[in-house]
């Protein structure tokens, strides 16, 4: 058998980004030449190509308006970072950029770079070396802003993918500059795509769907309608009652623009999916946003591709993902689910609401006693949370909600002010101290409660069985509500304000004489080894 052949070694292509935080270019994305940058690096390095070379001027303002004393910047990579290098007027940057720029020019023609990505760059003036280095050399360039590209063309520049900056963001022209080199050069490539933490490195956009991320980016919308379901009930406000209604047929489009920019991973390409398809998904309830949403994100991923992939501009290539794909989602919803969707909605409404009717102390109870366990082992948010903004956004408060703020937040808030007022060491006093603050005024960190609770069993069983009794009272009283209220907002935007403060009382209070009774006896069992240590001695001598 003959041994097999020596892989090839693998060429890293290097690339040069040259150009400025651009004219019409400055409102989408310019302003932030960094992260202009590291798009264009991240995408590269998914198809195997490396930025060696920056030379970006960002000027305060748009260079439509800018002036020679415009205060400006001038970008370059500086030991694999984005740098500043130089400061001061446009035009003395401008200086020093032209100087830049031949050293760029001089590695271009020594064979030190494959290609250019032009970004808003002046071809005829600060980056006139460059590019007619590129012409001689025959080195590919990919770009956008209008009139710079048309001047590159002008002087011979193999562009192999050109567009304006219109409607495109930081991402979409990353991509379509990374996209045209590796057609180019014949090289695979599969854009990556969301943020750092969410994108996942095969490109899916199915592999982006989190529930939970979803609903957890769509809470400051439902919260809104808890705070005008509250201002509403003030004697002479009833007029909000259309603006609530208003508020709650438009909370499917919040949660499908949430959905279709997390999904999709191109933020604001496909913020606006979301909302095409939100709006035709509002017959379908939050549940038939969330689903227009999904679709209408994974479909602006790959309609991206396919349209860049045809060499479509990339500008272009944004107002068909954008707009195709928030159809497309939308009437999936509009024309098929949104029946479905909406009784899925109806549906766990109703039978909360049937749980509880049934019997109201023991659902209390035990929705109460589930609390802490789930926010452990981390089934809060991806089933709690849910079901709590499912029940807002069909009638603007949730029982869930109620059981929420009495039985995490008030009993961590009792928790931590027990250990303010009778800590058991003096440096756990400042630790409560802030957790308690962040509990009462803005109904969340619940969290704060943690390092007495894993500290003590006593002090967890506390907890547990504080938090069963206050979902108990809830139950009881038929309040519902919502948390990430500060705790004397939330009895006002409760259906039973009496009920809410009795509920958050006992949810409060319990726990606070329970631990401060816990602590107590803690630190008189640490002072009586200490008392008995002196008679022993005595006695012996």
């Amino acid at each position: 058998m003959s041994p097999r052949p020596a892989a090839a070694p693998t060429t890293t292509r290097r690339i040069a980004v040259v150009g400025s935080s651009g004219g019409n270019l400055y409102s989408h994305g310019g302003d932030d030449p960094v992260a202009l940058v590291e798009q264009v690096r991240r995408q590269a390095a998914a198809a195997g190509m490396e930025v060696t070379a920056v030379q970006l001027v960002a000027a305060d303002t748009s260079m439509d308006g800018a002036g020679e004393d415009t205060p400006a910047r001038l970008y370059t990579l500086v030991d694999g970072t984005v740098t500043v290098t130089a400061t001061g007027s446009l035009a003395e940057v401008n200086e020093a950029a032209r100087a830049l720029d031949a050293e760029v020019a001089r590695t271009v023609a020594d064979g030190g770079l494959d290609a250019l990505v032009l970004v808003s760059a002046d071809p005829q003036g600060v980056n006139a070396a460059v590019t007619r280095a590129a012409v001689e050399a025959g080195v590919p360039a990919a770009g956008t802003g209008g009139t710079s590209i048309a001047a590159a063309q002008a002087l011979g520049l193999r562009l192999v993918a050109a567009s304006g900056t219109t409607g495109s963001t930081s991402t979409t022209r990353a991509v379509s500059y990374v996209a045209g080199l590796a057609r180019h050069w014949g090289v695979r490539y599969r854009p990556v795509l969301g943020t750092a933490e969410a994108s996942d490195d095969g490109g899916s956009p199915w592999r982006r769907i989190s529930l939970r991320g979803i609903m957890v980016g769509s809470l400051p919308a439902f919260i809104a309608l808890a705070l005008l379901l509250a201002v509403g009930k003030i004697p002479g406000l009833d007029a909000l009652g259309p603006v609530f209604d208003a508020l709650i047929a438009g909370l499917p489009v919040v949660v499908a623009a949430v959905a279709a920019r997390r999904v999709s991973g191109l933020g604001e390409v496909g913020l606006v999916a979301g909302a095409v398809a939100g709006v035709l998904s509002t017959e379908g309830g939050i549940v038939g946003g969330l689903v227009g949403g999904i679709l209408a994100g994974v479909v602006v991923a790959y309609l991206l591709r396919w349209t860049l992939a045809h060499r479509f501009p990339v500008t272009t290539a944004n107002i068909v993902a954008g707009g195709v794909s928030g159809l497309v989602g939308g009437l999936v919803v509009f024309l098929l689910l949104a029946p479905v969707t909406n009784a899925v909605g109806e549906g766990v409404k109703g039978g909360i609401e049937t749980l509880v009717a049934l019997n109201p102390l023991l659902a209390g109870a035990v929705a109460g006693l589930v609390m802490w366990p789930a926010l452990m082992g981390g089934v809060y948010h991806a089933a709690i949370l849910p079901l709590v903004l499912l029940e807002m956004g069909e009638k603007g408060h949730s029982f869930f909600g109620a059981v929420d703020m009495v039985s995490l937040v008030m009993v961590s808030l009792g928790i931590t002010l027990a250990n303010v007022v009778r800590p058991r060491t003096s440096g756990e006093r400042a630790l409560a101290a802030s957790g308690a603050a962040v509990n009462f005024g803005f109904g969340t960190f619940v969290e704060a409660s943690y390092p007495f609770i894993f500290a003590d069993r006593k002090v967890f069983a506390v907890a547990l069985g504080s938090s069963a009794l206050g979902g108990l009272v809830v139950g009881a009283t038929g309040a519902e509500a919502t948390a990430y209220l500060p705790a004397v907002v939330a009895p006002f935007v409760a259906t039973d304000t009496v009920g809410m403060v009795l509920s958050m009382l006992v949810g409060c209070v319990v726990p606070f004489v329970s631990v401060l009774a816990l602590n107590e006896r803690a630190r008189r069992a640490e002072r009586a080894p200490r008392t008995a240590a002196p008679t022993a001695g005595a006695t012996a001598a």
